[in-house]
Order: C-alpha cells, then sequence, then structure tokens
C-alpha cells in the first residue's frame, strides 16, 4: 500500500487553484509532514496550461524534495457540456493531463463528473472552492433531457479511458456529493456502458459516508473497479473531508 498527500490539502490552504508560488510551497509542506507521495492538479484550461509550462520545474523540484508524483487530476468541467465543441476542447485538455502525468510518472489520471448543467439558485458547489456542509436548490429547463447528458457522459468517459490506456495510464473518475455520478452504484452503471477495463474509481470516503453508502460493502460492489482511494472522516451528515 503507497499513501500519499491528497491535492486538498492544496486546495484548502491555498485557494482553488492555489498559485504556481504556492504550489511549490505547498509541496515543500508535504514533504516536511513526512509525505514521500502526492497528487497534483490543473484546475481548467488556464491553470492546466500554467502547470503544463512550469512542468519541468515542477518535477525537478519534486525529485529534490524526494517526492513522486503518483496521481495527477486534469479539472475540465467541459468534459461533460451538451456543446459538442465545449466537450471536444476539454478532451484536448485532457490529453494535456495525460500528457503531464506520463511525464510525472504517475500511475493514474484521474477527473470527476462535476455538477449538472442546471440554473443553481444561489451557490454553485465546487465553482471557486471546495465547500463542505452545502444545500443547494437548482431550476430545471423543461428541455433538458438527462438521456443526451448520459450520452455525453459516456462518450467522453470512454475517450478518457481509451487515451489513458493508449498512455500506460490508468483512468478514474471520483464520484463527488451534488455532481453527476455522486455514488457507487451510479459509478457502476456508468462503467458498464463505457465498457473500459481501464476505467475505474476513486474511492473517496468522505463523499461516500455523506451519501449513506456502507463503505464495507460498497468495496464489494466494486472489487477491483477501485483504481485509487481518498481516505478522510466525516460523521455522515455532510460531506466534511
Amino acid at each position: 500500500m503507497k499513501i500519499s498527500c491528497c491535492w486538498l490539502y492544496a486546495i484548502s490552504k491555498y485557494g482553488y487553484p492555489p498559485s504556481l508560488e504556492d504550489t511549490f510551497k505547498v509541496l515543500g509542506e508535504m514533504r516536511e509532514m513526512g509525505f514521500t507521495r502526492v497528487e497534483l492538479e490543473g484546475v481548467r484550461e488556464e491553470n492546466l496550461m500554467e502547470v503544463y509550462r512550469h512542468r519541468a520545474d515542477l518535477k525537478a523540484h519534486c525529485e529534490n524534495l524526494g517526492l513522486e508524483v503518483v496521481n495527477f487530476c486534469p479539472v475540465l468541467p467541459d468534459i461533460v457540456s451538451l456543446d459538442p465543441a465545449k466537450r471536444g476542447r476539454a478532451k484536448d485538455l485532457f490529453l494535456v493531463g495525460v500528457e503531464l502525468a506520463n511525464y510525472f510518472g504517475c500511475a493514474t489520471v484521474q477527473t470527476d463528473s462535476f455538477i449538472p448543467p442546471l440554473e443553481f439558485v444561489g451557490e454553485v458547489p465546487y465553482k471557486e472552492a471546495v465547500k463542505f456542509g452545502k444545500q443547494f436548490r437548482v431550476k430545471v429547463d423543461p428541455n433538458f433531457r438527462w438521456e443526451e447528458l448520459w450520452s455525453a457522459m459516456v462518450d467522453s468517459f470512454r475517450f478518457c479511458a481509451e487515451r489513458a490506456k493508449d498512455a500506460g495510464l490508468k483512468f478514474c473518475l471520483e464520484p463527488r456529493v451534488g455532481e453527476l455520478i455522486s455514488n457507487t452504484d451510479a459509478f457502476l452503471r456508468l462503467w458498464e456502458h463505457v465498457g473500459s477495463d481501464n476505467f475505474g474509481m476513486v474511492l473517496d470516503t468522505g463523499h461516500q459516508n455523506a451519501q449513506k453508502e456502507i463503505l464495507p460493502l460498497s468495496v464489494e460492489k466494486l472489487g477491483a473497479r477501485i483504481f485509487y482511494v481518498h481516505v478522510s472522516d466525516n460523521d455522515g451528515r455532510t460531506n466534511e473531508h
């Protein structure tokens, strides 16, 4: 078993996403806490490309600290967009994420399923920061069709799984509270439709406990489809990490 420090530490302390300066700083902090393995992220196009431009410096910094980057997460909400042009651009950016994952020597490349294309009344989850224990209200457009969105998700995540496999990486999805794929059973249905043995799940105990899942049962349901684990604790009333 290999234990790494999740990127949530960086986000929680320095913002979403952390600046490049803070990214270098937080990697040092992770090493000072005793970790030898870490995650990295690229949040949307601007931050992802900033990470890409400075990849050599980041890799050298990690090597100097004695850190191994085990997982890279390109955070690209448009990967599930109903707009084919936006989804296509997100796929192109995902390939940048795959290149970075390989460059840093990761075993996995990860993404999320993101929030549904609904009108949020008030606060929008995961937009500017990762906040926990929030309740959200939405308005559903009469023209919204779940089947259309589902088809877009299957198309995108099949693409991601195939391109990751071509690069020798495992592709994993993290179900999170409030997103399109938010629990184990939703993931398993998606897994069946994607149809790739290179597609697995990030089991985040904090999110799934908040979803009222029986975590040992979730493990049994998923089996070898668990590619990565985020371990955090809460009392199940909120998705606090």
